[in-house]
């Protein structure tokens, strides 16, 4: 029932309607609203200079607002790039020493499958206590996208949940379901070397700049990394000679390619000198500065010409602390980018971020040039 005209001139004059000009009509218009006089209200502040007024030259912003939303992930994110990057490479790795030494590695293999389903069991779970409803994760399998890194990502990670399992289980079966599962494996291997690096290609596919500039670099920086991860957790492990030196030598060809891949971040970042300050300050400078020294402390103790199990404990304990601490630093450096209104700006002036794909800079007056200048 429409509400009558005292009723209608009573509400515009709580909501500050003039009529002359609008009409109070439709379901709502008969709701009550905030009862105070329109001179009780505060005064909206009108911003009485120009934008860039509050700073000069190549360091103008408009009105030093950030010019992104900060990311809203919580920390269930970088966990899962942990956690869904060591259950990857961990499945390759069972791959590869099951089609190489033929029997000799037995144990590896099952141990690392375990990983490889386990990892994928939790990196699920923890993306969809991110998402918030488990059916918002079935929503994002609606579609496929190849261009999309977070559709590639998602069925990556919806496909390789199920087959890891099944190749840590049928095995022990026998029979057919024995073969199944050892194919199933294979197929494993596959999915696994995606989901090792898919992340870092989804946070390099944004507007962020301190992602968006590393977008060459940090790929690598997720896999090594994984590979680094992987071999940590099997290096604690009970492993007979064989399968610990392949484990090993996989942890240190992580660590190395981590450590060339960090050293190429750091130098993509700091192209823009104000776009690299999330990597030398802040949490996420601590972070980056800290698993550096991890990684660096698990490689020299890998190296070591002995070995025991007391070495690979500490190995294991600081390649894990290194792997962890690449992908919390790169979320709070993301966080902090994000936020700082001056990192997007030069990065535009300087002809990076989205004008390097364009070939036009997108943000233009005093120190600004073209990308293709």
């Amino acid at each position: 029932m429409s509400p009558g005209r005292d009723e209608r001139d009573a509400g515009a004059e709580a909501r500050h309607i003039d009529l002359r000009r609008a009409d109070l009509s439709g379901e709502g218009s008969g709701q009550r609203a905030g009862g105070e006089a329109p001179e009780a209200l505060q005064a909206v502040g009108v911003w009485d200079r120009l934008p860039s007024a509050t700073s000069s030259g190549a360091d103008a912003t408009y009105y030093d607002r950030p010019v992104l939303k900060e990311p809203v992930w919580i920390w269930a994110v970088p966990a899962y790039f942990y956690v869904g990057g060591t259950a990857g490479a961990a499945s390759l790795l069972a791959e590869v020493a099951e089609s190489l030494t033929r029997g000799e590695t037995d144990g590896l293999v099952r141990k690392a499958r375990r990983i490889g389903a386990a990892g994928g069991g939790i990196g699920t779970a923890l993306l969809i206590y991110d998402l918030g409803r488990p059916e918002r994760f079935l929503n994002m399998l609606r579609v496929f996208r190849p261009t999309s890194a977070m559709s590639v990502g998602s069925w990556t990670l919806a496909a390789a949940t199920p087959v890891f399992a099944a190749s840590a289980v049928l095995p022990h079966a026998g029979g057919l379901p024995g073969h199944l599962g050892n194919l199933l494996g294979k197929v494993a291997g596959f999915l696994g070397m995606p989901l090792a690096g898919y992340t870092a290609v989804l946070l390099t596919n944004t507007a962020v700049p301190v992602w968006q500039a590393s977008r060459r670099s940090l790929p690598w920086l997720f896999i090594g990394s994984a590979m680094s991860a992987a071999g940590s957790l099997l290096g604690l492990a009970d492993l007979n000679d064989t399968e610990e030196r392949i484990v090993r030598r996989f942890e240190v060809a992580g660590q190395v390619a981590e450590l060339v891949a960090t050293a190429a971040v750091e130098r993509d970042v700091s192209e823009v000198k104000q776009v690299g300050r999330p990597y030398r300050e802040g949490v996420s400078g601590g972070l980056w500065r800290a698993s550096k020294v991890f990684t660096v402390a698990s490689l020299a103790l890998n190296l070591w010409p002995r070995h025991g199990r007391a070495l690979r404990l500490a190995s294991g304990a600081c390649g894990t602390a290194g792997a962890l601490g690449i992908r919390f630093a790169t979320f709070y450096a993301g966080k902090a980018s994000a936020r700082d209104p001056r990192a997007s700006f030069h990065q535009q002036r300087a002809g990076e971020g989205g004008a390097a794909a364009t070939g036009s800079a997108a943000v233009s007056g005093p120190g600004g040039r073209r990308a293709t200048d």
